[in-house]
């Protein structure tokens, strides 16, 4: 009997690289940590031992992805072509840029482009109107998606008992004093939200600001990313955004369905 032969795609044993998982992983814990950190810190917060860790910052290092003082260490403002690589190749950032500065023009306030990564939403592109500026939704900036409108949004894109195990199993904490953690009534918002066509999230990720969102769908109905559009609570309220900002989001997300593949 002839084998089926085995294609590029199919992993192996042997494909797995641990050095680089290591090193990427030691990328990451710097985000964990808002200054530089001595390599006795970076190996406890990557669980690695010394001397790996030195080697892997070495290594980042003579690569132009760290600066080192001889004692600290720290990312360099070449880590950012990794991002900027993503970003340039993302046909949901190219397609919707555009989108989105057309409706923060339109509505005077912030929106965002975010897509689901694990447990968390990720903002990946945004529009901003000139008056307005407010920290928070960088990009690259993580929320965690059960407590975001945006989050709310890309979650209704599961079947009922896959959202009730995953809701479970989501580590949720409490952002504010609104945020809503409680799995079943959390399970009941976002069938509420996918059946409305949209998600409203009053002060739970932050506690001066609310936020709409609609999902975006690609050309065969299967929803990708996420847009919103948020406010701070003394300036938008709840009916307003369902009543201005609803529509134009929609308008928008509709308009781009059929250039998504």
């Amino acid at each position: 009997m002839v084998k089926p032969k085995r294609t590029d795609s199919e992993p192996r044993a042997t494909d797995f690289v641990e050095s680089l998982d290591r090193g990427l992983r030691l990328l990451q814990a710097f985000g964990e940590r808002p200054s530089p950190m001595t390599l006795s810190e970076i190996a406890d917060l990557t669980s690695l031992p010394r001397a790996t860790a030195r080697r892997i910052l070495l290594t980042l290092q003579h690569g132009g992805y760290v600066a080192s003082d001889g004692k600290m260490f720290a990312p360099t403002p070449h880590v950012l072509t990794l991002a900027g690589s993503y970003l340039r190749s993302n046909q949901l950032v190219a397609v919707l840029q555009p989108v989105l500065d057309e409706i923060a023009t339109a509505a005077q306030e912030i929106s965002s482009l975010a897509v689901l990564d694990g447990e968390e939403v990720v903002f990946i592109a945004r529009g901003s109107p000139t008056r307005i500026f407010s920290g928070g939704v960088d990009i690259g900036y993580r929320l965690p998606a059960f407590c975001t409108a945006v989050g709310r949004a890309m979650l209704g894109r599961l079947g009922d008992s896959e959202l009730k195990a995953r809701l479970g199993a989501m580590k949720r904490e409490a952002l504010t004093p609104q945020t809503l953690t409680d799995p079943k009534r959390l399970l009941a918002a976002i069938t509420a939200d996918r059946a409305r066509g949209y998600s409203l999230v009053d002060r739970e990720a932050e506690p001066h600001f609310r936020s709409i969102a609609v999902p975006v769908k690609r050309y065969d109905g299967a929803i990708v990313a996420a847009i919103n559009i948020g406010a701070h609570v003394d300036r938008v309220s709840t009916e307003e955004m369902v009543k201005r900002f609803l529509p134009l989001l929609r308008e928008q997300a509709a308009e781009v369905t059929q250039k998504l593949v």
